[in-house]
């Protein structure tokens, strides 16, 4: 059964979506099937795999709304192992219509429930707010991963996350699990990157990924071309961390695993 991580951080501009399109293609170049679901209403997991929102497909919004089985949402992309279930700007509306749902929060998980044994890994892409589709998103999820971008109001706004983190757990009855702090935009040349490096290791711990994703031109510039950085410049240092952290997050599963049958 796969596992499903929600990249999520309601503070904008953290590198949300630049994560979650380029682990989701490092997972699948180590020979697994991987399936990104684009929560977001921007879509721009969607035109940043070169996949076009010409309104004539169906997307999330008719997986949320109409119960359109996600098989048949789902797009192949030229990526080997990675599939996109893609959004468009109709998601806008979906946080004011599934207010009126019974069990409004369960909806992607249903939808998910019914593809796990399909893929070894499901990442979500949430929208950059604690709203109704991000809590979709984590109620369906494993585990949430929360890309940081290396910057003065760093922690600003995470505790909110981490308080509907626990909120889940409670309400729900769901454990989802912290899969880890992702420190992006890093460039240790400067002082303040160092510092605020620092802080977070220090309030989170050994939740934050050894990993970290540097500043970079070449990350920036993939998704205009509808490509992950894998495609796009495979040499790159972004490149390179990205799968590095898909290596760290596959050594952490199988150790996870490992655990979990040992004989008590």
């Amino acid at each position: 059964m796969g596992k499903t991580i929600a990249v999520a951080n309601q503070k904008g501009g953290v590198g949300k979506t630049t994560t979650a399109i380029n682990l989701a293609a490092s997972l699948a170049a180590n020979d697994l099937q991987v399936l990104l679901l684009d929560a977001d209403p921007q879509g721009n997991s969607t035109t940043g795999l070169g996949v076009a929102k010409d309104g004539g497909r169906p997307t999330l919004y008719d997986a949320l709304l109409a119960g359109v089985p996600l098989t048949e949402i789902t797009v192949k992309l030229d990526f080997d192992g990675l599939d996109l279930a893609p959004a468009d700007r109709n998601l806008v509306g979906a946080n004011l219509e599934l207010a009126d749902f019974p069990q409004r929060e369960f909806q992607l998980r249903k939808s998910v429930d019914a593809i796990r044994d399909k893929y070894d890994y499901i990442l979500i892409d949430c929208p950059p707010a604690l709203d109704l589709l991000t809590l979709n998103a984590l109620v369906a999820a494993d585990s949430v991963l929360i890309p940081i971008q290396c910057e003065f109001f760093a922690l600003e706004g995470i505790s909110q996350l981490l308080d509907t983190v626990d909120r889940i757990r409670t309400s729900f009855g769901h454990q989802l699990q912290i899969e880890g702090v992702l420190l992006t935009m890093y460039d240790d040349r400067t002082v303040l990157t160092r510092q605020v490096a620092q802080d977070l290791k220090a309030f989170f711990g050994d939740d934050v990924f050894h990993t970290v994703i540097p500043r970079s031109v070449r990350l920036a510039e993939a998704p205009s071309y509808g490509k992950p950085i894998l495609t796009y410049d495979v040499r790159s240092k972004g490149a390179e961390s990205y799968i590095k952290l898909a290596k760290e997050i596959l050594a952490h599963d199988q150790t996870t695993r490992n655990h979990a049958q040992s004989p008590r």
